[in-house]
């Protein structure tokens, strides 16, 4: 890759329930290209199929699933010239494991350094007020909030700065982003 060349790859992250798909989807509102989280789509197609890769029971493998997923969608993004919004990015498969208790292996390292992202990457907060439980997250306001400090610490191991989000509505989010010259094409 060129220098600079993932510039137009911003990734943000944060705990579950934070409010980073309704950013994805206002932005994608809003004519910006976006990539969905890969793990909500994950746990529906192997709930749909009876399938182990689910964060409850198999988490080493749903990991799997998320990197073949992201693989692919960065791939796709960087064939392309605009700017792009990820709903999670690499790094936070590696951030997953760490979570999870399990090892991160060599391959998932060689990811987290090799598919880089604009290195200004947003996070959110977790936040009390907006946060749901689903069907397809299980976990509780606590994990939440252990992800986002799981989530601070790996970014900026992999070289990226964080930015926090303000807790504040989805239109003043996608205000924030473009304030901080994260959306142009």
């Amino acid at each position: 890759m060129m220098p600079g060349e993932t510039d137009r790859l911003i990734a943000i992250t944060g705990g579950p329930g934070s409010g980073k798909t309704s950013l994805i989807e206002a932005l994608a509102g809003r004519g910006h290209a976006v990539r969905p989280e890969a793990g909500r789509a994950i746990i529906r197609d192997q709930q749909i199929i009876g399938g182990r890769g689910l964060p409850w029971a198999d988490p080493a493998l749903f990991a799997e699933l998320m990197l073949a997923a992201d693989l692919r969608s960065h791939a796709e993004a960087l064939a392309g010239r605009e700017s792009v919004f990820f709903d999670r990015g690499v790094p936070d498969i590696a951030g997953y494991l760490a979570l999870c208790g399990l090892p991160i292996p060599d391959h998932v390292e060689r990811a987290a350094w090799q598919l880089r992202y604009r290195r200004t990457v947003f996070i959110a907060p977790p936040w009390r007020d907006i946060f749901t439980q689903d069907a397809e997250r299980k976990q509780d306001f606590t994990e939440a909030e252990r992800t986002h400090a799981i989530m601070a610490e790996t970014y900026p191991r992999y070289g990226y700065e964080l930015i926090e989000l303000p807790r504040a509505s989805v239109a003043e989010r996608v205000a924030f982003i473009v304030g901080h010259g994260h959306a142009g094409n």
